[in-house]
């Protein structure tokens, strides 16, 4: 038998819950008013058992014994078909969009949490490392020139000059692959 359409006052009693606890259903999705402002109870009373998680429990107390537990509204509930979902009017239902952000911030979690072991490294502090490395690798072959160039002007051998230079240029590749291995 179905019910008639309840002010939000009258939804809030009908439910068993304070008029705060209807809007923020309201507000949040998980169930929706009629046109004319009015809410359709049955239809929200199905939403609401199905877009509304349940509250954590304390440790001491069975979940039965909550007063928020009405077993005598959720035994009066119709049964429907798990592949015929009550959708909202307002499109993606509450547990959908529930689920997307549970998800959403349990990566954001991991991503905390490899970012503090040091599993994880910002960006920006790998740029600025790969920048100073190649600005002192830039620098050590620019100074080649400076710190060979008596040397080499001394030497009549240009074998011997060769191998100076081949020499500096090895010794900066080493040192550059040796500060990043």
């Amino acid at each position: 038998m179905s019910m008639e359409p309840l002010s939000l006052r009258g939804y809030a009693k009908h439910r068993g819950v304070s008029l705060k606890a209807v809007q923020k259903a309201l507000a949040s999705g998980r169930i929706a008013k009629r046109d004319d402002g009015l809410i359709d109870p049955d239809v929200s009373d199905a939403n609401w058992a199905r877009n509304t998680g349940p509250r954590p429990q304390p440790s001491q107390k069975p979940a039965s014994t909550s007063p928020h537990h009405n077993v005598q509204h959720h035994a009066e509930m119709p049964a429907r078909e798990p592949s015929d979902p009550i959708r909202l009017e307002t499109g993606l239902e509450y547990s959908r969009a529930r689920a997307v952000r549970e998800n959403y911030l349990a990566r954001l979690t991991k991503l905390d949490f490899d970012e503090r072991t040091g599993k994880l490294v910002s960006r920006d502090e790998i740029e600025v490392a790969a920048f100073n490395k190649f600005r002192q690798f830039r620098d050590r072959m620019l100074n080649i020139p400076d710190r060979l160039a008596a040397e080499a002007a001394a030497e009549s051998d240009a074998s011997r000059v060769h191998e100076l230079i081949t020499l500096e240029i090895r010794k900066a590749l080493l040192e550059f692959s040796d500060a990043n291995g």
